[in-house]
């Protein structure tokens, strides 16, 4: 998977003191008038926004693959792109630009410069690799054999594609240029390649090794997007058997099991107890929008409620003793993590992999999902650990509250879920302009599913 298989970081840990340790600072803190939840979340999406936009990689204009407010990066890797990270940020250009952090035309013509830079990159049967090199357009391998195309991460951009051409494609004669050229690179994907002729689709291809990194796309995890973009594609698209013999497993992905009462609905691989990491309930439906949204194997929107409700709770039941876990402190996603030695790692929390790490995009990505609980949340953190939490593109990546250890440093593919799925909760924007593409009506219908909210 793409959170399991990052490559672990480890680096010197960045020491934050606490407001308690700071008695000094919070005698001259000025009042504030508190917040209204509106007003919270636009002050929270807004500095998220920057992650984007301020922090972008400056030559491609993507999304870097990480961003470290104190310039320690990683063998120099600044530069490196991430092609699932960008297809959120693009949706988080959207927003940007919807809300007015940005004009339009200072937006457009970002959209632009990265329309641009895509159509001359690396691609692989239409796909982009999971990392780009921003200034060369160059893959930049994920691992020895993962130098070629990632489809996963290529529907996580493609998804951003199709909501930007929605917002712009009846825009003024620019926008309407810019609309075209996210229409062409995204017909230009050839998903029925990834089925390497068998009805299931593959992750990964790559010129040098075939398909030796042999991982099917089987559910359930992040990679519903990746079907139903396949099945929309009026280019390659892939017939119905790969969704239902390959995704589905031929209906073996339906779980009986419920935990604190809640029905898990569907098999998550490898943590059929609890649920997977939260990103399980972001990355697919920031522009498939859950509500409504059924098959013959799930209501996704009681899925995606019920596995945020299982990871809610078990952070309040909290089994293992965590400091400050409970209603105002949770949320459990693949993330930075806390090393043994307090250095900055990472690891893909979830119930059955507890680190005692909280990972703030777990809480505020979900809140379209658990409004009041995520909300509680935010507040906590903004109004009680702004002095340890809050950085330059928002809330830190990752946190150990109880032990003093927040990672200050942040990653495109948490910070943008946070912005997108807020902003879903606010207007349903993203939602609107991805589900009412016409190609994802005809594709979702083709592999069965229904939405009443959208008329299918």
């Amino acid at each position: 998977m793409i959170r399991f298989s990052l490559l672990v970081l480890s680096f010197a840990f960045l020491s934050c003191g606490s407001k308690e340790q700071n008695p000094k600072e919070e005698e001259v803190k000025p009042s504030v008038e508190k917040l209204s939840d509106e007003q919270l979340l636009d002050v929270v999406q807004k500095q998220t926004f920057k992650y984007f936009w301020d922090y972008a990689e400056p030559n491609s204009g993507l999304a870097r693959e990480r961003f470290h407010p104190d310039g320690n990066y990683p063998e120099n890797d600044s530069n490196i792109v991430t092609t699932g990270g960008s297809g959120f940020g693009l949706m988080a250009l959207v927003a940007g630009i919807d809300r007015g952090y940005v004009t339009k035309e200072e937006g457009v013509k970002r959209l632009d410069k990265i329309a641009d830079f895509l159509a001359k990159a690396d691609r692989f049967h239409g796909a982009w690799s999971h990392w780009i090199d921003g200034n060369t357009g160059k893959v930049k391998p994920f691992g020895t054999k993962d130098n070629g195309g990632d489809l996963v991460e290529t529907s996580f951009l493609v998804s951003g594609f199709i909501t930007v051409r929605e917002y712009l494609k009846t825009g003024n004669e620019k926008e309407k240029a810019v609309a075209a050229k996210y229409d062409a690179l995204w017909k230009g994907v050839d998903w029925q390649w990834f089925t390497n002729n068998k009805n299931v689709l593959y992750w990964h291809w790559s010129p040098n090794y075939d398909w030796q990194m042999d991982f099917p796309l089987q559910g359930y995890n992040e990679c519903l997007i990746t079907y139903v973009m396949a099945a929309s594609s009026p280019t390659h698209t892939i017939d119905p058997k790969v969704y239902h013999e390959g995704w589905a497993r031929s209906g073996d992905i339906v779980s009986s099991k419920t935990k604190y009462n809640l029905p898990l609905i569907l098999k998550h691989n490898g943590a059929e107890e609890f649920g997977g990491s939260l990103f399980w309930a972001h990355y697919s439906y920031v522009g498939l929008d859950p509500n409504q949204l059924s098959d013959k194997y799930a209501n996704y929107w009681d899925l995606n409620v019920n596995q945020t409700k299982i990871n809610y709770q078990y952070c309040v039941e909290n089994p293992n003793k965590n400091a400050g876990y409970g209603p105002e402190y949770w949320g459990l996603t693949a993330s930075y993590s806390r090393n043994p030695d307090g250095s900055i790692g990472y690891n893909a929390h979830m119930p059955s992999n507890d680190q005692g790490v909280i990972s703030p995009t777990a809480a505020i990505s979900s809140i379209v999902y658990t409004p009041k609980e995520s909300l509680t949340f935010i507040r906590n953190l903004y109004e009680n650990h702004k002095q340890e939490t809050w950085g330059d593109a928002g809330f830190y990546d990752a946190l150990s509250l109880g032990n003093k250890w927040v990672a200050k440093r942040y990653l495109a593919i948490d910070q943008g879920p946070e912005v997108v799925m807020i902003e879903n909760y606010r207007s349903g924007l993203l939602w609107k302009l991805f589900m009412n593409a016409p190609e994802v009506k005809q594709g979702l219908t083709k592999i069965g599913f229904k939405s009443g909210k959208y008329g299918i």
